[in-house]
């Protein structure tokens, strides 16, 4: 169902509509696409199309599949342009944007091949140039573009057209900015291995479309899809240069649209209408603000804030200060398996019953110690039945360095001990002939695959042996949507979700912990727990479930905002030295991980900055001082 909060307003100078999730935008950009398609093949004319790539519009490609073989959209009058590609890059490697085309869209469609057009990133450097202008001519012949498909990089480009990408720019070959380089990690697995030039078409030839469709999903891009909004046109911000054109759209889902005015501070913008959870965000926004406890907030501060419009709903300051206050300082606990033998009433955990079983899901094999790790060892140090449940194996984020010495280490044993096992001697050889020849990108073979799971393996076992977790406690799932041995997933399955429902029946927990990324459109953690989720749909009915509390944790990058946080747990110096040495124990994602992402601290430096943060605001709001805090949101099923 489409949701618009509020409608456009003067801050806004693009329009934008808001989708509850990615995937109902990407069916709305489809069903627009095809309308054009349509509507040319019925004047007998071409239907130009300028296409992106990145992870972005995968589901508007499998849309368009979807609408070509069951509603028999044919293809075989449109014509693409892309709009990027790497350079150097052949046009079989797997990272190739020819590769990402055939996989998710032109493989599946009736389009003729002599209609596709993808900039050549295989051309001798002195060849450049003049390919660049060939395709520009390429697209006049065409008729121009009908519709362009765009995407926005944290950096603000549209194709590859960084910072400083002028009004006039054309098709060109040009240097990646470093976020880019970053941001392109996870599907090169090592930063110097991202291509440091692209060929792409420029900002002028993307003004020419005449019709523009940017879609955005997901948190990380909200920063930079608010300056492209609502600031000004600048060559910093190339995106921000579609204020300019006619006839353009911005879609987004709503993690893409929460920084936003509209969402994110809707009483700077118009008339609001008031709730609970408004009225909490607006105040703890002002006491922030402002710099001033919220215990501390005047009527004139209300007022200078922009926040008349909640003193004429509530009468005054004083009353709706301590209402925030104790809703907020409600949230903090010691106890996150509940406290026995206390009233409960204004805790967030139940005392009773006591001990509980709580089962703790991890995505990857140490997501658990990382995101919430202060909080596991409170629940065991409490005395608490804990379940560890380890959804995938992890297996692509260990280098291939640790596998082949995890490889000579298992044969050096054997030949120190004396064991003469033929065949485990030509499984060596082979993982070092397949390690040594790997190409870049290429699936990992069963047994490497199966060295590396069990590196992660034994890592996650130190480490919960480390935190007071019984043996038989772990669990290590392997759902089968993450084996593929690649970066590139399968779509989650039902063998995933019953998987996740047998384990719920097995252990019956009263508290279930799990990766709250529901702002994340794309990664492992969303599919992981869309499994979980659905899985407790199937369970809800049964009696266990019935008085069973799903708590919410973020990665190691985010944190929960403050007006969400319903559970808050203090963590000590002493406490979070415990929680480090337990992150320590998963020793191939020490000191640097195979996909770091866009930041360069360790997981434990991101994990205690943002423990730390999290307990700095509360300290900033008025509330105790701790050293650090975890922080949970409570799922309502």
């Amino acid at each position: 169902m489409e949701t618009l909060t509020f409608s456009a307003t003067a801050l806004e100078k693009l329009p934008v509509t808001i989708f509850d999730t990615p995937e109902e935008g990407s069916r709305r950009i489809a069903h627009s696409i095809a309308a054009t398609i349509r509507e040319k093949q019925k004047t007998g004319e071409k239907a130009v199309l300028g296409l992106a790539t990145g992870s972005s519009p995968i589901g508007v490609y499998q849309e368009l599949v979807r609408l070509h073989k069951d509603e028999n959209l044919s293809f075989r009058n449109v014509v693409t342009f892309n709009l990027d590609e790497y350079y150097p890059m052949q046009p079989d490697a797997l990272q190739s944007y020819v590769h990402f085309m055939h996989e998710h869209l032109f493989n599946y469609i009736d389009i003729l091949p002599q209609n596709i057009h993808i900039p050549d990133g295989s051309l001798p450097i002195e060849k450049v140039a003049e390919f660049c202008a060939a395709y520009e001519q390429l697209i006049e012949e065409a008729g121009g573009i009908d519709v362009q498909l765009l995407g926005i990089g944290r950096t603000g480009h549209i194709g590859f057209n960084e910072p400083g990408s002028g009004l006039a720019s054309h098709t060109r070959l040009v240097k990646l900015d470093p976020l880019t380089i970053a941001d392109a990690t996870k599907d090169f697995i090592k930063e110097e291995f991202v291509p440091l030039r692209a060929i792409t078409m420029g900002v002028g030839t993307i003004m020419k479309a005449r019709k523009i469709i940017m879609m955005a999903w997901g948190e990380g891009k909200a920063p930079i899809v608010r300056e492209m909004v609502e600031g000004k046109i600048s060559e910093e911000v190339p995106a921000s240069f579609l204020q300019q054109h006619e006839r353009v759209t911005v879609i987004l889902d709503q993690w893409a649209a929460s920084e936003l005015s509209r969402i994110k501070t809707p009483w700077l913008v118009g008339l609001v209408d008031w709730d609970q959870n408004l009225m909490r965000r607006a105040v703890i926004w002002l006491s922030l603000q402002a710099k001033r406890p919220l215990l501390k907030l005047t009527d004139e501060d209300y007022r200078h804030w922009g926040l008349t419009d909640l003193l004429v709903r509530v009468g005054s300051a004083y009353s709706l200060n301590i209402q925030v206050h104790n809703a907020i300082q409600n949230t903090i606990t010691g106890w996150p398996g509940g406290k026995p033998g206390s009233d409960d009433s204004h805790r967030p955990e139940r005392a009773n019953p006591f001990p509980k079983t709580s089962l703790i899901f991890s995505p990857h094999p140490d997501d658990d110690v990382i995101s919430m790790g202060g909080t596991l060892l409170r629940l065991a140090d409490q005395g608490h039945d804990v379940h560890v449940a380890y959804q995938t194996s992890g297996n692509i984020a260990v280098f291939d360095d640790d596998a082949h010495r995890f490889a000579d280490f298992t044969l050096g044993l054997s030949r120190k001990l004396g064991i003469a096992i033929p065949e485990f001697h030509a499984l060596h050889a082979e993982v070092e002939d397949f390690l040594e020849h790997k190409n870049l990108g290429e699936e990992d073979t069963e047994i490497v695959q199966s060295i590396k799971s069990l590196i992660r393996q034994g890592e996650a076992l130190a480490a919960c042996r480390f935190c007071g977790v019984k043996k038989e406690n772990v669990h290590f799932m392997n759902l089968p949507f993450y084996e593929t041995g690649q970066v590139k997933k399968k779509p989650l399955g039902e063998e995933d979700i019953q998987a996740v429902a047998d384990l719920l029946t097995k252990v019956k927990p009263q508290q279930i912990f799990a990766a709250g990324d529901l702002r994340d459109p794309h990664g492992t953690h969303r599919v992981c727990l869309n499994a979980i989720l659905e899985a407790i749909a199937r369970l809800k009915h049964e009696p266990w479930m019935q008085d069973c509390y799903v708590w919410l944790y973020r990665g190691a990058w985010q944190e929960w905002d403050i007006e969400d946080i319903e559970m808050a747990v203090p963590i000590s110096p002493e406490e979070l030295l415990r929680k480090r040495k337990a992150i320590f124990k998963h020793q191939s994602q020490k000191d640097s991980p195979v996909f770091p992402g866009n930041d360069k601290r360790e997981f434990w430096q991101r994990a205690e900055d943002r423990n730390r943060a999290t307990a700095r605001i509360y300290d900033q709001l008025g509330l105790t001082e701790y050293e650090a805090m975890e922080a949970f949101k409570r799922y309502h099923f």
